[in-house]
């Protein structure tokens, strides 16, 4: 199976299902798989328990892990040639730092992340799982990962609300499908995955697309 994207990510908030999403895809279409390292983040149980003191240290500790990942990729793999499929995107250092800092602590972020994306490319298409934040919270509950427990509803509201501006006002260049994956599941559940790839197997115009699942067509 194969998909008309080369370079694929998959995207949503915390919680939503993206690795093992990715995990599953990668399988199927035999790509080379990029995970985020987030468990390696030795601030982020200490950010969860005290975001304004800890989000400096957390954000710079993911954005250089995820610059040199994305960087060994197109080094050693030439990004462009092979295909891959990823669970992060990365701007997304850029919509949680922007959440989670401010004043001269953001200013800083703000250049030493313009500096490192310059280098990098866009994945060609943005596939976002979109969950409302109470069922994240249940399913966060149900992995019970120990520096997630203290994760708030209104903390994944500004997640959400950080990456819906980024697709409607800030990327125009490549296709973003925010797919309603409520109630879905990837694995276990046949029908839901082949619904879902179905839609990685159509191709899109550049720009906003929504998919609701109950009709399959555009939702708010």
């Amino acid at each position: 199976m194969d998909f008309p994207y080369k370079f694929i990510a998959i995207e949503g908030n915390i919680g939503a299902g993206k690795t093992t999403l990715c995990k599953i895809l990668a399988e199927l279409s035999e790509r080379e798989l990029i995970l985020e390292q987030f468990t390696d983040n030795p601030f982020l149980e200490n950010f969860y328990r005290n975001q304004e003191r800890f989000a400096l240290q957390v954000e710079l500790f993911f954005l250089s892990e995820r610059f040199k990942q994305l960087k060994d990729h197109e080094v050693n793999s030439n990004l462009f040639d092979q295909k891959f499929i990823s669970d992060y995107i990365f701007v997304k250092s850029l919509l949680f730092a922007v959440g989670n800092l401010k004043g001269k602590e953001l200013e800083l972020y703000r250049r030493i992340y313009d500096a490192l994306a310059s280098s990098l490319p866009l994945p060609d298409i943005i596939f976002y799982l979109h969950r409302t934040p109470q069922q994240l919270l249940k399913l966060i509950k149900k992995r019970d990962r120990s520096y997630e427990r203290d994760i708030s509803e209104n903390y994944l509201e500004k997640i959400q609300a950080a990456y819906f501006n980024y697709f409607s006002q800030l990327i125009k260049d490549i296709p973003v499908v925010i797919i309603d994956s409520n109630d879905m599941e990837f694995e276990g559940n046949p029908d839901d995955l082949r619904y879902f790839l179905n839609i990685m197997q159509s191709t899109y115009t550049s720009g906003t697309h929504y998919i609701g699942r109950e009709k399959g067509t555009l939702f708010d």
